[in-house]
């Protein structure tokens, strides 16, 4: 035997070999490899090619080690820089693999993804595939679980995927067309393309493509195949998918669905993501830049599918009246999706002219508006004056509202007795700068309240306000809303805020007038346009009777949108699923320094919220632009945010990674630095920087 045949008592060889073990997963065999710690990631994957011996594309292949959960990408590394010795076990396995994904209409799609990715550049790719701008918006997360299903149940209920009617293109996938179980197509390996010129793609009217649809699909997966199959909405088939799907009965419920949120910072294979495994695409941060319908009919539709599925399955809360309006835009959407599929199917003759087009087009945007064309005196700040019910609620109090004439200038709110004395000291003064602004409408009772919580030193102060029209509550609702943004009613957003809320109660009104109801027909199905809470009021009611009346309050509802385009009619549910109170807010389980129970922390896009567990009630509010720095202490799992000038915020997250939360802190500032006169590129490193606490 030659000397450095002979294997000494450590493992090693004579001449300083040694023997690793790797398993080829292509394959599904073990080889084992003499080699040396110097030798570099390269060439080990070059002698197991050599040693294999099978011609095979090997290029997508990488090494992943096991036990450390890590991959060897960076192949000029050897053996010793990574640590790795005789007892490690390594896979070469291909980066790319199938997931399956189930995007935010609920419908699932096979994909190849690079499980070696950073899971936030997965995403760009994905959302590059189906051509979504802003993928920053998006992430990942695991199916929820429901404990009261058996897990046979679930696993039948995921059976539902969309089936493609031509090729699926995936982000950098291997070259060879691959055939997908129950999914009817294939999968090339070529990117979505953006719309690099920003030209309008889309009719803002309907959502359809412009000729020539390749100016916006371009070598994506949906220009061979049906280019509107993810920008249509599919009315929901049967009430059956409702009761399938997980429905949180608590905000605890809520909170537990959060834990499921993929860390952007690190691969899929690093988190146990397995081939095959289901995973949910969403909209992570609700912080919708720019959308714009003449180039965002997907983001759009997708948006609106998820905001629907949150309204439905009870995600977030709101009235009978609201119930019903969404309602009648869903069946509006409904019924113009089906004509718009039709439609969409002969656009390849369809010739626009661009500029006319843009000036000829209604502009539906969730940023800008109708610039008014009296400037006035840009000096100015407009002030609102006007008689206002005010009610600060007590313990064991029983009185009501009482009437102040009250004046909002700048941020602030002063409270007189009367008119007569608003040149002298207010009786009550409120800044709103950071407070908590809450609706209390009713549209048919004419209640218009709006409940504010304002912070003060131990907690928050209640305050609400009474208006007596619709007007009067629109221009006092935007104003606060402003006023907790630190911004005044000389922001350019005031009038438009204040016409989206007046288009928003103006959605909820009923018309009385009965020859413009639409008769009831079989094709309006209330059990899939309201959420189970509303039919469970009728429990006592027979079945028959409870359909016909909410298709009654439907079609009645209906009146109100029946006059909007499908595009507009999505735009207007997105805008009014943003108006309602808990919008936005994303919850996790927490105990807060001197804390002796566990409470909830809400982050929104531009706040934190102490939350009550029990009832959502709001505890205490910090700004992220009053915060000054925030970090996580990894070992005990505790969050500290600085402000400027309140004490510090110490709390450690329950049954979620500390990681989660303090990506949804840095991802949302780091959305609040994007600006329209950008490039559509994302600074990553910016990104990692503000979430992932060590880069």
């Amino acid at each position: 035997m030659a000397l450095d045949g002979i294997r000494m008592p450590d493992g090693c060889y004579a001449d300083g070999t040694w023997e690793l073990k790797m398993h080829v997963t292509d394959l599904n065999r073990d080889v084992f490899l003499r080699v040396t710690g110097e030798i570099h990631i390269g060439g080990v994957m070059l002698k197991l090619v050599e040693k294999l011996d099978v011609k095979k594309d090997w290029s997508d292949h990488a090494l992943w080690w096991e036990k450390k959960k890590t991959w060897l990408l960076k192949t000029h590394w050897t053996l010793d820089k990574y640590g790795i010795q005789a007892d490690a076990r390594l896979l070469f396995t291909p980066q790319h693999k199938l997931l399956r994904l189930q995007l935010p209409n609920i419908k699932h799609m096979m994909v190849k993804v690079n499980f070696s990715d950073r899971v936030f550049k997965a995403v760009s790719d994905i959302c590059k595939t189906f051509n979504i701008r802003h993928p920053e918006e998006l992430s990942l997360l695991r199916k929820p679980r429901d404990p009261k299903k058996k897990k046979k149940k679930l696993e039948e209920a995921e059976e539902d995927d969309l089936e493609l009617e031509g090729p699926l293109f995936t982000p950098g996938s291997a070259s060879e067309i691959i055939y997908i179980g129950p999914v009817k197509g294939s999968i090339y390996s070529s990117p979505g393309l953006y719309s690099k010129t920003m030209t309008p793609t889309y009719d803002s009217r309907d959502g359809s493509p412009l000729s020539p649809t390749s100016a916006w699909f371009g070598d994506s997966p949906l220009s061979e195949g049906n280019p509107s199959i993810l920008a249509v909405s599919q009315p929901i088939s049967s009430p059956d998918v409702l009761v399938k799907l997980y429905k949180p009965q608590s905000l605890l419920d809520k909170a537990k669905i959060n834990q499921g949120w993929l860390d952007s910072s690190r691969s899929l294979m690093e988190q146990d993501v397995k081939e095959n495994e289901v995973l949910l695409l969403r909209f992570k941060y609700h912080s919708f830049f720019d959308l714009n319908p003449k180039y965002d009919a997907i983001r759009v539709n997708q948006l609106y599918e998820q905001a629907k599925w949150a309204i439905l399955l009870e995600e977030i809360e709101c009235t009978e009246e609201e119930m019903m309006m969404f309602a009648a835009l869903q069946y509006h959407i409904n019924k113009l999706s089906i004509v718009s599929s039709d439609n969409h199917m002969n656009n390849s003759e369809k010739e626009v002219d661009e500029v006319d087009a843009a000036l000829s087009d209604l502009e539906i945007t969730l940023e800008g508006g109708k610039t008014s064309n009296s400037l006035g005196d840009i000096t100015s700040i407009p002030e609102l004056a006007d008689y206002v019910k005010v009610f600060k609620p007590k313990k064991l109090t029983l009185k009501g509202y009482k009437l102040y004439w009250c004046t909002f200038k700048d941020i602030t709110i002063s409270c007189y007795k009367s008119k007569e004395e608003a040149h002298g000291t207010p009786a009550h003064q409120m800044n709103l700068r950071g407070c908590e602004v809450t609706p209390d409408v009713n549209i048919s009772g004419q209640k218009f309240n709006i409940k504010l919580l304002i912070p003060v030193a131990d907690g928050m102060n209640e305050i609400w306000l009474r208006c007596d029209t619709e007007k009067q509550y629109a221009h006092w609702m935007a104003a606060c809303r402003l006023a907790s943004k630190g911004k005044t009613m000389a922001d350019s957003s005031y009038n438009l805020e204040v016409q989206n809320i007046l288009s928003f109660l103006k959605m909820q009104h009923l018309n009385p007038d009965p020859q413009f109801i639409e008769p009831i027909t079989t094709d309006i199905n209330p059990e899939c346009l309201v959420s189970p809470r509303y039919l469970k009021k009728y429990k006592n009611k027979q079945p028959g009777y409870v359909r016909d009346l909410i298709s009654a309050r439907i079609l009645e509802a209906h009146q109100n949108v029946a006059q909007m385009s499908l595009i507009e009619a999505k735009m207007r549910f997105i805008q009014a699923w943003q108006s309602l109170p808990e919008f936005g807010i994303t919850h996790f389980l927490a105990k807060f320094q001197g804390g002796k129970k566990e409470e909830l922390i809400g982050i929104t896009y531009n706040r934190l919220i102490r939350m009550d567990a029990h009832t959502g009630d709001a505890i205490k509010t910090w700004r992220f632009s009053n915060m000054k720095q925030w970090n996580v202490n990894w070992e005990i799992k505790m969050v500290t945010v600085e402000f400027a000038d309140e004490p510090s915020l110490s709390f450690i997250c329950a049954e979620v990674d500390c990681k989660v939360v303090h990506e949804f802190i840095g991802g949302y500032i780091f959305l609040s630095t994007r600006a329209k006169d950008q490039n559509e590129s994302l600074d990553e490193e910016m990104f990692y920087k503000l979430t992932s606490g060590w880069v």
